[in-house]
């Protein structure tokens, strides 16, 4: 049975909402490239806490991830005359910014993941925490503070490439079509690693998904 509603989508198959946000995104970087420094400012202004939430859901440090950002639209303003609008300005910039994070665990040797300060509301969309909401009636809110701490240990365990599509998907809530221009990589490996992740985090924490 067809949904009843539909998302209403460009010529080149974009959603309709999207394609405007990257058209006005475009317009900046044209005024950019001819040398407009505020048409800059005003894509850091717009993209900064994204792309913090999404160094930060990686590095798992505030000044490491605030170091990050700051040297991701430093890389981005240096190599804007190279971006020709094949994809997204978002898609470019996260590009930039998970390649520099993962750079950074990889030369730090980081294996922590996110802590989740602000989980209560950015994971429960998540399919995990999603199923414990449901299932954990009054005690909620103990058993997420507990999940928490079993969440960050879990977490451990996944490489840098699974962490980084779980943080894309589930608290930036990007496509997998998204996803596989950030990591440079195809939506079948992106549906592969989400699918990986999501069993070893549901094995690490079956417990609390009773």
């Amino acid at each position: 049975m067809a949904n009843a509603e539909t998302v209403a989508h460009s010529a080149d198959g974009l959603p309709v909402e999207g394609r405007q946000v990257a058209d006005a995104d475009m317009a900046l970087v044209e005024r950019v490239k001819a040398g407009d420094m505020s048409a800059f400012d005003a894509l850091t202004r717009k993209y900064r806490e994204r792309l913090y939430a999404v160094v930060y859901n990686m590095v798992s440090n505030r000044e490491d991830a605030m170091d990050i950002v700051q040297d991701s639209f430093i890389k981005a303003f240096s190599a804007i005359s190279s971006f020709r609008g094949g994809s997204a300005f978002y898609t470019w910039l996260y590009r930039i910014a998970v390649n520099m994070s993962i750079t950074f665990l990889k030369r730090a040797r980081l294996r922590r993941f996110f802590s989740l300060d602000n989980s209560d509301e950015e994971f429960a969309s998540g399919e995990v925490l999603e199923k414990l909401s449901v299932n954990s009636g009054g005690e909620k809110k103990l058993l997420l503070k507990e999940l928490k701490e079993k969440l960050n240990e879990a977490l451990q365990t996944l490489s840098i490439n699974h962490r980084t599509v779980v943080v894309l998907f589930e608290i930036e809530g990007l496509s997998h079509q998204e996803i596989a221009q950030i990591t440079n990589t195809t939506e079948a490996t992106v549906r592969t690693r989400l699918h990986y992740a999501k069993q070893q985090l549901q094995a690490l924490l079956k417990d609390y998904l009773k």
